[in-house]
Parts: C-alpha cells; structure tokens; sequence
C-alpha cells in the first residue's frame, strides 16, 4: 500500500493542469491569498476522500479474498485501465493537432504571418500581465472550486481504492497516507512559498514554467497517466490473479 500511495502522489503532484491553473491563481493581485485557499480546498478533497474510505472499511483492512478486497482491487484495475485508454487518447489527439497545425504548409504561413504584420505593425511585446489580468479579479472561492475541478479525480480514486487496505492500528497507515498527501500537494505547496518570500521573482519564473508545460503538457499528461495505469493495472491483477 504504501509504495503504490507514494506513486499515486508524485504522479497527482507532477500533473500539469493543476500547475498550469495555480500559477494564473497566485500571479493575481491577491496571489498568495487566493494560493492559500487553491491549496486548503486541493487538501480538504484528498482528506475527505481518504476519511470516507476508512469510516466504510472501519480503518481496518478487508479480509483477502473477500468481496471488498476483490471489489477493490477490481476498481483499481478500472481505474488503471481508465488511465492507459486516456493517455492513449490524449496521445491521438496531440498527434491529430500537430498533423493539422503542419498542414497549412510554410507558404500558407509566410502569408499570414505578413498579413498579421501588415496588420498590427507596432503590435506590443506579449507580457506576463495579459495572462495574469484574468485572475485580478479572482476570490478565494473561486480559487477553492478551480482546486476542486482541476483534482485529478482519477488518480484520487485510484488512492482511495488503495487506502482499503489501510489498518489504522499501525502507525505506517497514518504516515502512509499523511505522506500520500504531503506529495500530492508538494509542488503546490512549493510555488506557494516562492511567491511569499520572492513574489517578483516567483511571478517571472512561474509565468515561465506555465508557458512551457503549455507547450508540453501533452506528452507529460500522456507519460504520467500511461506509467501510473500500467502500474495500476499489473498490480491488481497480481493481487486478483492470487498469486501475491
């Protein structure tokens, strides 16, 4: 359990669309405020997700073999399997973009490029402020529901079905899943105090990273989902094949 909760958290963690999001909500006027309420929401989902698990198993791990074991350890074969089939769509349709963005051809992109210029001779440079102006207007509970939205839901469910087997007699239990949820928001956490202590700097570098997961957020989301599902997928049916 705990090693497959530690993988679940770095791949929640390494998620691009979270990042991409919380950087817009902590490059607002009311950045670190409105980080504050992205992250507390972002925990308040993890913990409340682990905390309906262990109220219905009692903090007890199910008896192996028996129908919430089995039903478990086949909802994380789904899951997994949900991820693999997503990463290979997210994949297709990358391609499909790329295929369609080269099929314009250089001409076709010489000329528009002169027609914008022709255009806009003087256009202004692009700057952080057009992407942060948006979010000026941000409260803390807009910031929360963009948490709450953004969750990777599915990796979540893989985690809970993780946690079945928990047994809150043990002290690894609790370290396991206050691990699990430390590393599931580590990179939140961490862009939230680079802002408190170097908000100028932070702003810059964040802005920075944003735009190049915006250019590569495909393959991560694709790598990520595809790694964390084949994972998922050869664990369970070790475990349903009964063997483990």
């Amino acid at each position: 359990m705990v090693l497959d909760l530690l993988l679940i958290g770095l791949a929640v963690t390494l998620f691009p669309l979270p990042i991409m999001a919380f950087v817009l909500v902590v490059s607002g006027s009311r950045g670190v405020r409105n980080g504050l309420a992205f992250i507390f929401a972002w925990l308040a989902c993890l913990v409340t997700v682990m905390a309906l698990v262990l109220l219905l198993t009692g903090g007890q791990p199910p008896p192996p073999r028996s129908p919430p074991s089995i039903g478990a350890l086949v909802a994380t074969l789904v899951i997994g399997l949900g991820l693999v089939v997503y990463s290979e769509h997210r994949r297709r349709r990358s391609r499909r973009t790329a295929t369609g963005a080269g099929a314009a051809g250089p001409e076709q992109d010489a000329a528009e490029g002169g027609a914008a210029e022709a255009a806009a001779p003087e256009a202004p440079p692009a700057s952080g402020s057009s992407v942060t102006s948006r979010m000026d207007e941000a409260t803390g509970w807009s910031a929360a529901g963009l948490a709450v939205l953004l969750q990777p839901w599915g990796m979540v469910s893989a985690a809970a079905a993780t946690v079945v087997q928990a047994d809150l007699s043990h002290a690894q239990s609790f370290l396991a899943l206050m691990a699990f949820c430390v590393l599931a928001t580590s990179t939140l956490l961490a862009m939230e105090l680079y802002m408190v202590f170097s908000p100028r700097r932070a702003q810059s570098v964040l802005l920075g990273l944003r735009g190049w997961l915006e250019r590569h957020k495909d393959p991560a989301i694709v790598v990520t989902c595809l790694l964390l599902g084949l994972w998922l997928v050869a664990r369970s049916l070790y475990q349903l094949t009964g063997t483990g």
